[in-house]
């Protein structure tokens, strides 16, 4: 089964584009799919992820935050 990353992301954040430059390739490399959520559109997402973006959710499960941690995130991939 492949996996999914979320990035959830805020409009004109420099680390989140950032972010998902680091994500798109690594999930291009590792066959997972991937998927943008603004966090200001959403409450629940602004009230759990406000101050914590970018954030990184595989399959839907918090993986981490600020910065791509790349060997961490392509082992969450092959498992």
């Amino acid at each position: 089964m492949a996996h999914h990353v979320t990035v959830v992301s805020r409009v004109d954040c420099h680390a989140c584009e950032e972010a998902k430059a680091e994500v798109e390739r690594i999930c291009a490399e590792a066959g997972a799919t991937w998927s943008v959520e603004d966090v200001d559109a959403d409450p629940e997402l602004r009230a759990e992820y406000g101050d914590q973006v970018p954030v990184f959710l595989v399959d839907g499960i918090e993986h981490g935050y600020w910065k791509v941690e790349e060997d961490r995130l392509r082992a969450a991939l092959a498992g």
